[in-house]
């Protein structure tokens, strides 16, 4: 073994032998066997124990460890005496190198376990390490998944949503066209009938019994204001008929595909559809500039555009001013709203596209209409940009990426 050979094959000094008994000890040992005149010194000289002066004519001994002789002992006594506190020297360095071998031994395996041990501890940091990575990893997957599914079922509760318009909606424009349909016609065939009792009223009035009582019961009057009365029902019928028209376009009823629209038209009938709730909070003033065609899903950015027009209402104190703005500004088509209510907190602005947060009150709405709205124009490559003033109002702009327009 590597380990052994360090401990095993070195050679040891005298001075190293000896080094674990106390030098007093063993010369007080050493003088009462041979006297108070000997020396016991190492092969370079050293005196280890004993005189440091001349012994005239004492015996002189190797003391040897595995045949190689590491010192001398010295003293004026006989040579069986020298040669005896040799041989205990000897036996005292053998146990020394053995106890030397077996200490060394031991420091070179605690070093070997120790650095053995750092290994298998940066081993378990570099492990610690990857699954601490991988950990993250899972988590940011995880947070990933949850957020897909937050918005998943945010988009389903804004189908099921919009499904439900759309049945509504449906069911709406098929009850009221059919009678719409015939009330118009009707009026139209009566302002006809007008028309042709006007063209035989010169000859009614030439007759004297007729012409008197034409005047009494005032058929003049009669006549132009029916005329008025059949013009301004024709006109309701019509105004009805737009209105089932933007609630059929606003739901997206018969369009369920992504289709090339100018939004301008879409926000017309945003406004028309939300007229009566908005009427009462504030004014709508439009500034529509020219935009190009562009292709999205109608039903659901007309869902965002009356979410972010309903919102605006809301932040008014009084009645109030909706400024919507349409803009094609380079890459990018702009569709600003504006109000002059409330505004936004700072603390609160940062929360605004939640879900389930709102400042209305219990019960008087989801917290989801801005979420929704974001997931919506996201949806569609865009995004919605804020700015609000406590007390001057807020501005929300929908923000489309112009590349499928026309």
């Amino acid at each position: 073994m590597e380990i052994l050979s360090g401990s095993f094959d070195r050679e040891f000094t005298l001075g190293e032998l000896l080094g674990g008994v106390p030098r007093e000890r063993l010369g007080a040992a050493l003088a009462a066997l041979l006297g108070p005149e000997f020396r016991l010194s190492s092969n370079l000289g050293e005196v280890v124990a004993g005189t440091s002066g001349e012994l005239v004519g004492a015996e002189r001994v190797a003391v040897r460890h595995d045949l190689e002789p590491l010192g001398w002992l010295e003293a004026l006594a006989t040579e069986d005496k020298v040669r005896a506190a040799a041989t205990l020297l000897e036996m005292l360095l053998h146990q020394g190198a053995r106890y030397l071998m077996a200490s060394e031994l031991h420091i070179e395996v605690v070093n070997s376990d120790y650095a053995a041990l750092q290994d298998q501890y940066a081993a378990l940091q570099a492990s610690e390490a990857r699954y601490k990575e991988l950990s993250q990893q899972l988590e940011e997957r995880v947070r990933a998944q949850v957020s897909v599914i937050e918005t998943t079922q945010r988009q389903l509760y804004q189908a099921e949503k919009m499904a439900s318009i759309g049945q509504l909606a449906a069911g709406v424009a098929h009850e009221i066209n059919n009678p719409i349909g015939f009330i118009r016609s009707n009026l139209n065939t009566a302002h006809a009938y007008i028309k042709k009792l006007e063209e035989i009223a010169p000859a009614i009035r030439a007759t004297t019994a007729l012409s008197e009582i034409w005047k009494r019961t005032d058929i003049d009057f009669m006549l132009e204001d029916f005329h008025a009365l059949l013009q301004e029902s024709i006109s309701g019928a019509d105004r009805v008929a737009r209105i089932v028209t933007d609630l059929k376009g606003f739901s997206n009823i018969d369009q369920s595909e992504e289709k090339y629209v100018d939004l301008n038209d879409n926000l017309r009938s945003v406004c028309n559809v939300a007229h009566a709730q908005i009427n009462p909070c504030a004014e709508v003033i439009m500034d529509l500039g020219e935009l190009p065609l562009l292709r999205c899903h109608v039903g659901r950015l007309n869902q965002a555009f009356l979410a972010l027009l309903l919102n605006a209402a809301q932040a008014m104190n009084s009645r109030g001013e909706i400024r919507i703005r349409s803009r094609h500004e380079g890459n990018e088509v702009r569709i600003e709203f504006t109000d002059n209510g409330h505004g936004i907190a700072q603390d609160v602005l940062e929360r605004i596209f939640d879900p389930f947060f709102s400042t209305r009150d219990v019960g008087k709405g989801t917290g989801l209409g801005l979420t929704v709205s974001r997931d919506i124009v996201a949806a569609h490559g865009g995004r919605i940009e804020v700015r609000s003033e406590p007390g001057a109002g807020s501005t929300f702009t929908v923000v489309l990426p112009a590349s499928d327009c026309t």
